[in-house]
């Protein structure tokens, strides 16, 4: 099955959907969902958003489920820390 998964523009994922939820809610359109996200209305471009929609295909919801935990395992931040983190000017 393919998932639609948005990340905002630290590349934190942010929401997944699957294609049936895709072509009910925003009409089989990766670019309306990602609108969607960015809550922008339906004549706006996308040209210029700083998230992105990934496609990927699983054959179940658990593999979908052991990659998005996979994610959240090997990402570190400043220094080693688990949280979410930015760059400082010290």
């Amino acid at each position: 099955m393919r998932y639609y998964l948005y990340f905002d523009g630290y590349g934190h994922l942010r929401q997944a959907i699957g294609e049936k939820e895709l072509a009910e809610k925003y009409h089989n359109d990766p670019d309306e969902f990602l609108r969607a996200m960015h809550n922008v209305g339906p004549s706006t471009t996308v040209a210029h958003a700083t998230g992105q929609v990934s496609t990927l295909v699983f054959s179940d919801e658990n593999e979908l489920n052991d990659y998005l935990e996979s994610l959240s395992d090997g990402v570190t931040g400043f220094y080693e820390c688990r949280s979410e983190s930015r760059p400082y000017n010290f």
